[in-house]
């Protein structure tokens, strides 16, 4: 089994891949687009949870949430950046902070 600091580095990627994929499946109306983005959004949560419940129990709120929680918005707000910075328009940066929240929420992290 690995290291706590390697799982919350892992389970920080994934939330932060969902928390990118949500933001990009709100930001583009073409349907294909879009339920690719939410499959997407999907696996990362599932590897989230998986890693997640590898960390503490489920029934427990993980002991330094607050660093992880900016720690998952930093990563991605950064990517959202980049995908602005590569032509992707429609983006609402500013929400990434209320996903981020919403599905923590969600793995009670």
């Amino acid at each position: 089994m690995p290291n706590k600091s390697k799982l919350v580095r892992i389970f920080i990627g994934n939330i932060a891949n969902a928390v990118v994929h949500e933001v990009l499946e709100n930001a583009i109306e073409e349907q294909s687009l879009r339920s690719h983005y939410g499959k997407e959004m999907l696996n990362s949560m599932q590897l989230a949870r998986k890693y997640r419940e590898q960390l503490n129990p489920i029934d427990k709120t993980l002991p330094e949430s607050v660093n992880i929680r900016r720690q998952i918005v930093k990563k991605a707000e950064q990517e959202l950046k980049l995908r602005i910075k590569k032509g992707y328009t429609g983006i609402n940066i500013d929400s990434t902070s209320k996903i981020a929240e919403k599905l923590l929420k969600k793995l009670k992290a």
